[in-house]
């Protein structure tokens, strides 16, 4: 099934406008996972993504520290040629493998940047990386002009096509840019946290730069069934038990249940209007949504072909105001 796809600014990449996360493929047991998940409703949820049209995953080495790719892996051992999705990883964090829950500092000096990158070779079963990011800027004193160049020395060895960063502000991305171009920048952005529409989506219009959206969903808030009750339920490995809490919870609920009137009129739910509204901003490549099994997927792949119309655009607007959920520019 053919998805509208977009350019990943110039790096001669079009990739489809909703990508699959596998943040949560990753499983627990570690301090941003997402709980117990099973890798045979995992590969079912990444056949039926590619079944749909989507020609991109996301993950990353710190995502059940290294679990995600090896699950990914598996997928493109099983996948012909001619369907294989395009993978982009991350680097960054170091894990402690005798403690899960420890800390996972980032780390971009060259040294780790190269030996993570090789992991992820070696996890993915692959000889080059689609797209490698920096998860997260460095935690330590690492001047960031010699982790790009070293990003850099592996484009031009063949170990990666792409690159990009992760939750970078314009001040890294313009040094960044100094030293090579930025091929794509991820960034939390959704109808509640709304403010990379202010800060990075004018920088990476001007530069030529893809913008993938991660979290379009709010972590799951946005969809049609999420409770307040929901959250105390979580398994006590989802780090979404710790960090979803009021006023903002009951706010951004609010959001989505004014969203409903919208998803009625076009006979979606209410998580395809949300990423609807993402893709409509200038600028936005694409939206990394998560799913955990083959029914989800088909529970928003409907965005990629939605078109709000101005009524929509404006009666979303009047309900962030209303509700006030979320921070950053309305429309």
């Amino acid at each position: 099934m053919a998805l509208p796809k977009r350019p990943l600014g110039t790096s001669g990449l079009e990739i489809t406008t909703v990508g699959l996360g596998t943040w949560a493929i990753g499983g627990g047991g570690w301090s941003y996972g997402w709980g117990p998940q099973d890798d045979e409703q995992s590969l079912a949820t990444m056949r039926r993504a590619v079944e749909l049209g989507v020609n991109w995953f996301d993950t990353a080495g710190v995502y059940g520290h290294g679990h995600s790719e090896e699950v990914c892996a598996r997928f493109l051992r099983e996948v012909p040629d001619e369907q294989r999705p395009l993978v982009f990883t991350k680097c960054g964090p170091t894990w402690d493998e005798h403690d899960h829950f420890k800390p996972a500092p980032s780390d971009l000096s060259p040294a780790n940047i190269r030996r993570q990158c090789d992991d992820s070779l070696r996890r993915l079963g692959v000889e080059r990386l689609d797209l490698l990011q920096f998860h997260w800027p460095d935690e330590g004193e690492v001047p960031i002009e010699e982790s790009w160049a070293e990003m850099a020395a592996l484009v031009a060895e063949g170990k990666v096509r792409a690159t990009g960063v992760s939750n970078f502000g314009v001040r890294r991305l313009t040094r960044c840019e100094a030293i090579r171009h930025v091929d794509s920048l991820q960034q939390e952005f959704s109808l509640i946290q709304r403010a990379t529409a202010g800060k990075e989506l004018p920088w990476v219009r001007e530069h030529g730069t893809g913008l993938l959206c991660y979290s379009p969903m709010g972590a799951g808030q946005l969809t049609d069934g999420f409770t307040a009750e929901r959250v105390q339920g979580l398994p006590s490995d989802d780090w979404r038990r710790r960090s979803f809490r009021e006023p903002a919870l009951s706010r951004n609920l609010a959001l989505r249940d004014a969203l409903r009137p919208v998803a009625a009129r076009h006979g979606t739910g209410v998580m395809s209007v949300a990423i609807a509204w993402l893709l409509a901003w200038q600028g936005v490549t694409a939206a990394i949504v998560g799913a955990r099994r083959p029914g989800q997927i088909d529970d928003w792949i409907g965005a990629a072909r939605l078109e709000l119309t101005d009524e929509d655009q404006r009666e979303i607007a009047v309900a962030v105001r209303t509700t006030g959920a979320g921070v950053g520019p309305v429309a």
